[in-house]
């Protein structure tokens, strides 16, 4: 990966999960700049990954090559502003991991035309087995789209989309649905306790069994879903009556819904801001 000045506006969790990842991955720390209003997170980064902090923005954009805007989404306007007003951006890349905020918007907050690259990871980020959509105007250089792609390949697997309006289905898949699965998971432990199962053992049997569905989907990429979901399915057996309840139920349909409101949720954010 090539190592730029890289300074973090921000220093919440998606901001450590991909300074860990660079770190680890011998990006030089000495390169990597945090800053965020407050001490506490910055001392945290700082004695971890020996990185530069500083609780003002103008002191990490100042010398920075690359910024990574991840502050939230209500805050960025403000931000983008005061950076607008008080450095020469020009030159510089940005990297925006903020959830509903278009190209055009972030172009407006910083009064001009920069090179902005738009993405969004997930939480699991944080352990290094994210995903991350990510969306570059044709006019972004070859060189800073692959310097994104890698940046963020420090915390997990990447996609990039053809249009920008694609990463609202980005969110709807892969952003918001750790949630869809620890609901998921929520209702078998329930359902594991009312058999008799204890809280812990009901827990450790479905954490475990999605954590080999997933093993199982990773390792066996030339399988559609639906066979690998043939394969433990035996006819007339006690998973097939588990299916056939779930598509009496309408699971697809409830799965379909569910992700256009996340789509449709994006969308009313993005006017937002």
């Amino acid at each position: 990966m090539e190592h730029r000045k890289i300074a973090f506006i921000g220093a919440g969790n998606m901001t450590r999960s991909i300074i860990s990842g660079l770190v680890k991955n011998a990006y030089p720390a000495d390169l990597i700049t945090a800053s965020n209003p407050s001490m506490g997170k910055l001392s945290a980064l700082q004695a971890d990954f020996t990185i530069n902090v500083t609780q003002y923005n103008n002191e990490a954009v100042d010398t920075a090559d690359v910024i990574v805007l991840a502050v939230k989404p209500q805050l960025m306007e403000q931000v983008c502003a005061k950076l607008a007003l008080e450095q020469n951006l020009s030159g510089k890349l940005f990297v925006s991991i903020a959830a509903g905020i278009t190209t055009s918007r972030l172009q407006q907050m910083l009064g001009g035309s920069f090179p902005i690259i738009r993405t969004m990871p997930n939480t699991p980020s944080s352990l290094g087995k994210g995903m991350t959509g990510l969306f570059a105007d044709v006019n972004i250089d070859k060189m800073d789209k692959q310097y994104a792609a890698d940046l963020m390949s420090q915390v997990g697997e990447i996609a990039w989309v053809e249009k920008e309006s694609m990463i609202d289905g980005v969110i709807a898949a892969a952003g918001s649905s750790p949630a869809y699965f620890y609901l998921f998971l929520e209702a078998m432990q329930t359902e594991s306790e009312r058999q008799g199962f204890d809280h812990a053992t009901a827990r450790l049997m479905v954490q475990q069994a999605m954590l080999g569905a997933a093993e199982m989907v990773c390792h066996n990429p030339h399988l559609e879903l639906s066979e690998l979901r043939t394969q433990v399915t035996s006819k007339a057996g006690t998973t097939a009556k588990a299916i056939e309840s779930f598509q009496q139920q309408g699971l697809e349909q409830v799965v379909s819904v569910a992700m256009q409101a996340a789509v449709k949720r994006a969308e009313e954010m993005a006017k937002q801001f």
